[in-house]
């Protein structure tokens, strides 16, 4: 069972200038936003970079931060245009203009990192400013449009600090959010400070201490020694599963979360997985309910489609397609193939990324049980994992999902769409065509019935397997209140609402 409390000398209720620690497994892949697009990295860029829209705690709808108001043109879901605030400025005093919101996002898409969030912006054909006014040129009809601004791909960076065709280097950071980063060592901590010069929709909160862990059990292992105020993202299986909300010195926030964890496959021409039917017979073999409660001791939820239960259109494609486990009918699969039995093939895994060598292992037994497959397994370093699967260097690979905003598309375009962020090399004109239409729905409840065509469309071509949803997790010490606003499943890592009290 874990605990808090005992000898740990806690600060006084009401003093919100003695930094609050906060432990994650959670890894920053670059400071720069353009060449980031992990949860990790737009965790911190939540806090020391500032948007032209944001989330309010629960929001599904995006709300002014950087601007004073946005708007699509008057029928037209293809021209969108906000009014920057006046008073506005970095660290150095310098003033916010409509040149730098311009440049931030030029950048993004000229940059087009491997790991970084360009595709985000795959709608956006051209962006103008001219006094406090940003116009932003869409290609194509995109009502999720504003949903991308507010994300860490819409980080506003100094247009005099950041080089506009390549990533910065060193540790520095000049954005206008609610923190400024004041300490940084890779992989260990980021020391972060209330910015005075803040001014937005969300106001700042006491000092943090970001510290990042290797793996579950090491942050476990802090929390334990009473290291961290609070942990988040994540402790192991067992440890979630022991804990309880009336425990004493301690609070704990269990929420609804729409994280997903898919397998994808490398579809070229060339990879042991570039048939459908060799992709078919694997999702005949998938035990998802085992993988959740041996691996993740209950903590997660079997998934059967590509978009989480909650979110508008979500199905269960796949256990309709495939609803139990069937070696026969994937042996045939592979005899229609005509390819030699066990396929064989690659499956690589981020090192202390949760419980990933035991899904790995899980995996590998479930596959090779049938006498269908051999999987060789291997784990990396996060960041060179990253970009083995960015650069097709691995047959298959299981990666966290944790939604950008709250609306399906996010787990669409950038996962199936053509020249998605996983880079499976899958592409499909359905696909594609459901994406599109899809954007061109302001009332996104409308959209439904794209959503489930083109789930259906993925069950049948398998470029992925939904493995499961997870519930999100935060547990603080009993003298820091605002856990729950770091896991409201809408992307944003409210540090500022942390307090001592």
């Amino acid at each position: 069972m874990i605990g808090a409390g005992g000898w740990q000398l806690l600060p006084s209720k009401g003093n919100n200038e003695a930094t609050i620690t906060v432990g994650t497994t959670d890894t920053v892949t670059s400071l720069d936003p353009a060449g980031a697009y992990d949860a990790g990295s737009w965790a911190l860029f939540s806090n020391v970079f500032q948007s032209l829209l944001t989330y309010e705690p629960g929001g599904v709808s995006p709300v002014p931060d950087a601007a004073r108001g946005c708007s699509f043109a008057k029928g037209s879901l293809t021209t969108y245009t906000c009014e920057l605030r006046d008073d506005l400025t970095f660290a150095d005093g310098d003033e916010v203009t409509a040149e730098d919101v311009k440049f931030s996002f030029d950048r993004v898409k000229k940059i087009n990192a491997d790991v970084g969030p360009a595709s985000l912006f795959s709608t956006l054909k051209s962006v103008s400013a001219k006094g406090l006014t940003v116009t932003f040129h869409l290609g194509s009809p995109d009502a999720t449009f504003p949903f991308k601004v507010a994300t860490g791909a819409g980080s506003i960076v100094d247009r005099t600090r950041y080089p506009a065709d390549a990533l910065r280097t060193g540790d520095g950071v000049d954005g206008t959010g609610p923190y400024e980063l004041t300490g940084y060592t890779k992989g260990k901590k980021a020391e972060l400070t209330p910015n005075a010069r803040y001014k937005g929709a969300v106001g700042t909160g006491a000092p943090v201490e970001l510290r990042y862990y290797a793996d579950p059990e090491a942050l476990e292992k802090a929390w334990q020694a009473k290291e961290v105020d609070a942990a988040t993202r994540q402790l192991p299986p067992a440890a979630l599963a022991a804990l309880n909300a009336s425990d004493p010195g301690q609070r704990v926030t269990e929420a609804d979360s729409s994280e997903t964890r898919n397998l994808y496959f490398d579809t070229r021409s060339g990879s042991p997985l570039h048939d459908t039917d060799v992709r078919r017979a694997m999702a005949w073999l998938i035990d998802r309910e085992r993988l959740a409660s041996t691996v993740y001791d209950g903590t997660v939820e079997p998934l059967y489609s590509l978009i989480p239960a909650g979110i508008t259109g979500h199905t269960t494609s796949f256990f309709d397609s495939y609803p139990n486990r069937n070696a026969q009918k994937a042996r045939k699969l592979l005899e229609k193939a005509g390819v030699s039995i066990p396929v064989t093939f690659t499956y690589g895994y981020g090192l202390g990324s949760g419980a990933a060598a035991a899904e790995a292992a899980e995996l590998k037994r479930q596959l090779e049980a049938s006498g269908l497959f051999r999987v060789n397994v291997k784990g990396y370093e996060w960041t060179a994992f990253q970009k083995r699967w960015a650069t097709g260097k691995l047959d298959a690979y299981a990666v966290g999902w944790v939604a950008d905003y709250p609306d399906p598309d996010t787990f669409t375009a950038p996962l199936v769409g053509t020249g998605s962020t996983m880079n499976t090399g899958y592409s499909d004109k359905a696909v594609d065509r459901y994406i599109a239409d899809s954007r061109r729905f302001a009332d996104r409840g409308l959209s439904a019935d794209d959503f489930r065509g083109l789930q259906q469309a993925v069950a049948d071509d398998v470029p992925l397997i939904p493995l499961w949803q997870r519930k999100e997790y935060v547990v603080t010490i009993d003298d820091v209140g605002g856990g729950q606003y770091l896991a409201d499943g809408n992307g944003v890592f409210r540090l500022w609402k942390l307090d001592w009290i």
